[in-house]
């Protein structure tokens, strides 16, 4: 395997494992990053597929304990039942806009110009929703995942469909939604982590179907080396984020949101990089 091109895929593997939960967008990161790194490869798409399958298996290992007692649960615990309903109940809005829209808007909208204006519009609408959450009328419904019912699921699955839109962000668009329908920020952060896998699983299957004609064997080394690394920082940014979100709130990632958007708008305005073919 060439070195420069293992070097490249383990720089979109970290790239991938860093942002996947954090609410700054994995997709579009990833569509700049494979253009700044000019990466191709001939089965791109698996090439994505495989990392993100990689960031699935590392949220799953660190929510392991929770994932075995729900399952082990489902008959006599009624906790267990309430987490696995309020998951599958969130995930269907999204898997259904996905199937219906998923072409046409990979089509249009998988380029950086319009991924960086995703990126400005989240970072705005961040800024609004802490300002509302840091009122002192603000009320937190729901302290914890377990007083979660079925409508606030529902209403964070509406929310997750603004992550069709590369930019926005799965997770922002499901922590955020989550703060705008009164969980408080651990809740809404660690429900998008538990939305995260069958949402994710289910994409990812439905993409390695589509792409099966694409794979190619001579990648595999490719793919098992950006997949290594983006399993290894998918499991810091969660257990980091975990961590962050007891004292911080999320403007920090607004404001990158915003600046790095309005990078690549104002690069692309003065003429500084051509991104008009880049996506294609």
């Amino acid at each position: 395997m060439d070195f420069l091109l293992a070097l490249k895929a383990a720089i979109l593997g970290i790239v991938e494992g860093l942002t996947e939960f954090l609410p700054i967008s994995s997709t579009g990161h990833l569509i700049v990053a494979e253009d700044l790194l000019d990466f191709h490869l001939a089965s791109l798409e698996a090439f994505t597929i495989a990392i993100q399958a990689a960031a699935i298996v590392a949220v799953c290992w660190e929510l392991r304990a929770r994932i075995f007692s729900t399952l082990g649960g489902l008959g006599s615990d009624p906790k267990a039942r309430n987490l696995a309903l309020n998951v599958a109940v969130a995930f269907f809005p999204a898997a259904v806009m996905g199937v219906l829209f998923k072409h046409t808007i990979e089509t249009v909208l998988f380029k950086p110009i319009p991924v960086a204006c995703a990126w400005v519009v989240g970072g705005v609408i961040i800024l609004v929703v802490e300002g509302i959450h840091g009122r002192r009328d603000y009320v937190e419904r729901v302290q914890t995942i377990d007083d979660m019912r079925w409508h606030d699921a529902l209403k964070v699955g509406l929310a997750q469909c603004a992550a069709l839109i590369p930019g926005m962000s799965r997770s922002g668009s499901t922590i955020i939604g989550g703060l705008i329908f009164g969980l408080s920020r651990r809740a809404a952060t660690e429900f998008s982590f538990f939305l995260a896998i069958p949402t994710m699983f289910g994409a990812t299957v439905y993409s390695l179907y589509k792409a099966r004609d694409k794979l190619v064997v001579a990648d595999v080394g490719v793919y098992a080396v950006s997949s290594a690394f983006a399993f290894i920082s998918a499991l810091f940014a969660v257990r980091w984020l975990l961590r962050f979100i007891s004292t911080h709130d999320f403007k920090a990632f607004a404001w990158y949101r915003i600046v790095f958007g309005a990078v690549i708008v104002a690069t692309a305005y003065f003429g500084w990089v051509d991104w008009s073919n880049k996506g294609d």
